[in-house]
């Protein structure tokens, strides 16, 4: 019989491990997915997220954002988590994610503390679910059942990253693209939108084309006309242009940490401060459309919180992948397992 050592179990531990983490089984989305397998699920990702938020206050929306951008290309499978790898450029050097998605090691520090817990159990997908959802929740906003039981996906898709809805986008073309992705009501675009209530934004995105709003928008030369004056001074004077497109602007100029309402009342008096966000007070096509529900959401903080809620559960519903030879738990969010 073979001797038993500490770098035997060890070896034996991981090999177990690893099994673990190479299946899963088929289900359908429900709130207590983890209920018997990973009972502290929720507390573990939320003490993490708490204990990050202390050297980062960007944290919380930026792990909003990490779950909109995964969702959003090939569905909510945990793609944007992944570095290169053989046959598939990784979704993090997208154009929209490119030195702006971050929180990956926060992500990681969740899945090791999990992994510790309860290992092979929680995809990395439910995690950006749960990050999600507790971000929001720490942040003032709404609290929600979040629906689990996700696999990780296999591949990634830098073209589907690159086609994500984009800050210059006008309303229709923002339409388009949440319909795609099986968003259709209107109140999922306005509802959704107002995730810009918290976190912070580059000059790139309000000074630099295409996405210019302060100097020559969609070439003429002239700042938006829907961009408030006072605002668009004091935009200017922190992105002059051919400043430094890296610095920062809170996404709203009146709570930049706090999940609340004041994304619509901003939009009201031409506060927005991307032209997506802008578009859907201001915008021909948005009257008897998309304004209604900014009027709506800026009127009402429950009206607001109930229907993102919603919509973060409409959301976390797109094309999951819950069939095992699809999907799997991964060991480590950055890469697919290794089943060789």
């Amino acid at each position: 019989m073979a001797s038993s050592t500490p770098y035997a179990a060890a070896g034996v531990l991981a090999v177990m491990v690893a099994a673990l983490c190479l299946h899963g089984a088929a289900a359908q989305l429900v709130e207590d997915y983890y209920d018997d397998t990973c009972p502290d699920a929720y507390d573990i990702v939320k003490q993490t997220l708490i204990e990050a938020h202390q050297s980062d206050t960007r944290i919380y929306a930026s792990l909003l954002r990490l779950h909109f951008h995964d969702c959003f290309v090939q569905g909510c499978d945990g793609s944007i988590l992944l570095d290169n790898m053989t046959g598939f450029q990784t979704e993090k050097e997208a154009v929209p994610n490119m030195g702006s998605a971050r929180g990956f090691p926060v992500v990681d520090a969740v899945k090791a503390a999990l992994e510790d817990a309860c290992p092979g159990v929680v995809s990395c997908a439910d995690i950006l679910a749960l990050a999600a959802e507790i971000s929001v929740e720490l942040s003032g906003g709404p609290k929600w059942g979040v629906l689990l039981g996700r696999l990780d996906g296999l591949t990634s898709s830098i073209a589907g990253a690159n086609n994500l809805p984009a800050p210059f986008e006008n309303l229709t073309v923002l339409e388009r693209k949440f319909s795609d992705v099986g968003l259709k009501d209107l109140v999922d675009l306005v509802a959704l939108s107002g995730a810009h209530t918290f976190g912070r934004v580059q000059c790139a995105n309000i000074a630099d084309p295409p996405a210019d709003r302060l100097y020559n928008f969609s070439g003429t030369n002239m700042p938006d006309p829907t961009l408030n004056s006072a605002y668009r001074a004091f935009l200017s004077q922190r992105c002059p242009r051919n400043g430094n497109s890296s610095v920062l602007n809170d996404l709203d100029p009146t709570t930049p940490d706090t999940f609340d309402k004041n994304y619509y009342t901003n939009l009201e008096v031409n506060r927005g401060i991307l032209t997506s966000d802008q578009e859907l007070k201001s915008s021909p096509l948005a009257q008897g459309r998309t304004a209604p529900i900014v009027d709506r959401f800026a009127q009402s903080q429950d009206a607001f919180f109930a229907s993102f809620a919603q919509s973060m559960i409409n959301m976390g519903n797109i094309a999951p992948v819950t069939d095992p030879s699809m999907g799997e738990v991964r060991c480590d969010c950055k890469m697919v397992n290794d089943d060789s």
